[in-house]
This record gives C-alpha cells, structure tokens and sequence, in this order.
C-alpha cells in the first residue's frame, strides 16, 4: 500500500476537526440500556451518579422511583429539580421542568425513561426532545431507556412478545449518545422481583407476567439489548479509527438500499434495513419509484409511502424519490450507479394480475450480480386504527347509480338517434363514449357496471331480434365484449387525482 493510499484524506479531516469543535460544546448522553421494566436501570444510573457527585455539579431533573425504597434512598443528598405541573382534562400532570433545568445550567442532569411521551401542553411532546435540548445548551444527561423502545426494533420486539410498543425513540438519539451502558439481571431474578411486588403493584403483576413477562420473552429481550450495547460499542470503535485515521483490517464500504412501496409492510422494512446497516456499519438509503401506477393509489396509500420515506429518513437513511417506467430497473440504474452492495425488498404478494409477470426481487436478481437482494418476509404490520371518511359509502353507492345514470341518457340518445335512420354501429360508438366518462370519472367498479348495462341494453332494444338477448349476427357478439374491455382497461389505467399528495423528489445522495 503507497503513502497516498494511508494518508488521510485533507477534506476528511477537516470536516472531523469540524464535528469535533462542536462535539466540544454539546453535552455528552450516556444512556443507562436495560431489557425490560424492573432490570435496575435508574438504580445503576443513580449509583453511578453518586460516585461522581464530588467531582462535577448535578442535578437530579426527573427519576420516576415507582416507591422503590431502595431507589429513593439513592437520592438523599442529590439536589432535585421541582417539577413543572400542567393541568389536562380536570388532572395534574407533572414532567420536568426544562426552563428551570437550563436555568440551573448543572454540569450534569439526571432524566429518567428517555422514551416517555411528555402531558400535553409540554414544550416537546417527547422526552428525548427535551434532552436533545439539554445537551444542545452543553449540559451533559444521563438516562435510561428499555430496548424495545428503539425504533429500529419496534418489529422485532412485537414478534418476540406479541405487544406493540407505542412509546419509541429514533436511532439516531441512540447512535449519538456517548456512552451506553448494558444494566443486566437474569430472567429468573426480574420475575422473582415481579412477584415480591418489587416491579409493579401486586394487582399488575398477574397480568404483567401472563402478557409480556414471559421467561422466553425476557431471554429473547435480554440478547437483543446485548446485541444492541455490542453493535454501540462497535460502532464506537470504528468512530474512533476514523477519527485518528487508523486503516482496520475490515472494509467499511457495505451500501444498503431498501425499496419503499405502498405496502403495510413498508415501516417494517425500513427497521429490518437500519438493523443490517448497524450490523454491517454501511450506508444505507431509502428509495421509493414513482410510476403511473401511483397515480392510481388511494389516498391511504399515498400517506403512507409518504410517512414511511420520513420515518426512514428520520432513522438516518438518505431519502431518494425517482420516477421511472420499471420500478426494477429504476432500482438497479440507481443501485449499480451508487455502488449499492444490499438491496432489502419485501417479498411480493402474488395477486392475480401479476402471475404472469415476475415479481420485482425477480427481476432484480435477473439484470445484475453487481449487489446482493434481501428478500424480506413475515414482518409483522404496525396496526392502525380504521379511519373511515364520512360519506366514503354513500359516495361510492352514489357512482353506481350515476353509471346506471349514463346508461340511460345514453340509451335516449340511442332512440333518438335511430328516429334518424342511424345504423348499430353509430349507436354503439355513442354507448362507448358513456362507458369512457364512467371509467374516467367514477372508477372501474360504476365503469364495469355501465359497461354491462349497456351491454344488455344495446343487445336488448337496438340489435335485431329485438327485446331478447339473442343475436343474430356473431360481430354483434364481439361488439359487446368489445364495449366490456373498453370499460375495464379505462378505469384501470384512469389516475387518481383526488387529493394527491405532493412530494418533493430527494437527490441521489451519494
């Protein structure tokens, strides 16, 4: 290896010096990782607190003890924040009081359950905004946190115990603490606490144990926070390589790409992804393809491609929005073009119009061997609440009846027209017309019903032998299933217009 191969890169270093003199000025996070309520996170954090309380100024911010007598003894002597109370619906709710906290301007706070949704009324509606706060004015914070409350591993956690955690966090405020200190007990010890009532009050415990506290759910809990203290520390590692512009013995060039759709599993995806680029230490991009089959997407779906592209680039994914007429070949363009090492996809769910095509992890598996294809199933779907939009029925009974409608005006046109000596063909062009501003206008469901109204009714009053519904002449025949397919593929290919939402298309981020 040559001398400007190990050397450091002058622009590298300079954006580190950079990052390094506002690093100076930020306070330092370390967060006290436990695998489940009752391990003793906010009783290791507050031992630790006390062993340095000679050496720097603290403050205890907030520590929730839940009358644990062991836990408030640790506060004796500690200077305690009062708590700022906010009145909801006829109730007192009380959270840390951020402006007396920055007033105070302690070198250290103490912020307990970082995951924690603050009362509403409260300057940030999440508790780990307000330390992002603290740490931005240069007060160092140290916290706790439960590991199914990382965001990345929301999916995770539900396959594990069954139960969807509401309460999480980004990545990102765990990929910028300091320090992340592992706080273990053994399954076995955590529910011998739970049934001394030690965790929660006795009439929760019962419940507590049968849903969530399961030994097997514990011992699963307990190896994912391992893994995830390990990959910080790992990370860490590989922060302090670059930093020094130490060259390790691994590469660190690995580029994931996930492939975003309209599909439920979309936000599962995207933690599965951040998962591997952790585990990988790579880059990884979120990319969503915009083709004219968006364009017929309920609004639902548009949302919800939307909301997934924020949620990805809020767990640290470089966005990127493109148009394109293959979605596959958009993604292979790009991910050739990138250098793209992993491309996550989820396994497509084989509806009938598309048995006779390949799926699109088919497809990419068959145009290069430039990057390996991640082919993601079994993902459990974030529930949500069924919204209905007032009115959605009636409207949708009401195009039904407004084909029926076009078909009768239609149909007087016809009668009118054949006053005037006007042979079938003509009279059928004019039911096609009526066909063509169903599909346009009302959708395939009110277009396929007019489509075989007007079937009936041309074959019943205007083609010999009348009023019956047989024909004389075969062409007939292939008129009317003529006038049928018209309906069909208009109404399939009509985009949806109806409160689209726009997007503005992310660059390549390279």
């Amino acid at each position: 290896m040559t001398d400007k191969e190990t050397r450091p890169n002058p622009d590298e270093l300079l954006a580190r010096v950079k990052a390094e003199e506002a690093e100076k000025k930020r306070g330092k996070l370390k967060i006290f990782l436990g695998y489940a309520a009752g391990v003793g996170k906010t009783y290791a954090m507050l031992e630790s607190v006390r062993q340095r309380m000679a050496e720097m100024d603290v403050v205890v911010a907030l520590v929730e003890t839940h009358g644990r007598t062991e836990t408030e003894a640790l506060l004796k002597g500690l200077e305690i924040m009062p708590r700022r109370a906010i009145e909801y619906r006829g109730v007192t709710l009380t959270e840390m009081d951020i402006d007396a906290v920055l007033a105070r301007h302690p070198k250290l706070a103490i912020v307990d359950e970082l995951a924690h949704t603050n009362a509403p009324g409260s300057r940030h509606p999440k508790r780990h905004q307000d330390v992002e706060e603290l740490l931005d004015a240069g007060i160092d914070v140290y916290t706790t946190l439960n590991v199914q409350h990382v965001e990345s591993l929301r999916n995770v956690v539900a396959q594990i115990t069954g139960v969807w955690i509401r309460e999480t966090i980004p990545d990102t405020v765990l990929d910028t603490a300091s320090e992340v200190e592992l706080v273990d007990l053994p399954p076995d010890e955590l529910l011998q606490r739970l049934r001394d009532g030690k965790v929660y009050v006795t009439e929760q415990v019962g419940r507590a144990v049968d849903e969530f506290f399961r030994k097997g759910n514990l011992t699963a809990l307990r190896e994912l926070s391992m893994r995830t203290a390990a990959g910080r520390v790992d990370e860490q590692v590989r922060a302090y390589m670059d930093q020094h512009a130490i060259r390790g013995p691994w590469p660190t060039a690995e580029r994931i790409l996930v492939c975003i759709g309209p599909g439920q599993e979309g936000a599962g995806l995207i933690r599965v992804s951040r998962r591997l680029a952790t585990q990988l230490g790579g880059e990884w991009f979120a990319i969503h393809v915009e083709t004219t089959d968006d364009l017929r997407l309920n609004r639902e779906k548009q949302d919800r491609i939307s909301n997934n592209l924020h949620l990805a680039e809020r767990m640290g994914a470089v966005v990127i929005s493109l148009r394109g007429d293959s979605i596959a070949r958009t993604i292979a363009d790009y991910a050739v073009k990138n250098h793209i090492t992993e491309v996550v996809i989820a396994r497509s769910r084989r509806h009938l119009a598309r048995m006779l095509r390949p799926s699109i992890a088919d497809q990419l598996l068959q145009m290069t061997d430039s990057f390996d294809v991640h082919i993601v199933s079994g993902m459990t779907p974030e529930p949500a609440p069924v919204l209905r939009e007032p009115g959605t029925y009636r409207s949708r009974y009401y195009h039904y009846l407004q084909a029926l409608g076009i078909t009768a005006l239609v149909t007087l046109i016809d009668l009118g027209l054949r006053q005037w000596a006007f042979d079938t063909p003509v009279l059928t062009d004019i039911y096609i017309i009526g066909v063509v501003i169903s599909a346009v206008y009302l959708g395939m469901g009110p277009s396929i019903l007019c489509s075989v109204a007007s079937v009936l009714t041309l074959d019943f009053i205007f083609i010999r032998p009348y009023f019956t519904f047989a024909t004389e002449d075969l062409q007939y025949t292939f008129t009317l299933f003529a006038l049928l397919a018209v309906g069909i593929v208009i109404s399939y290919s009509r985009p949806n217009y109806s409160n689209r939402p726009t997007r503005q298309d992310a660059t390549n981020g390279k």
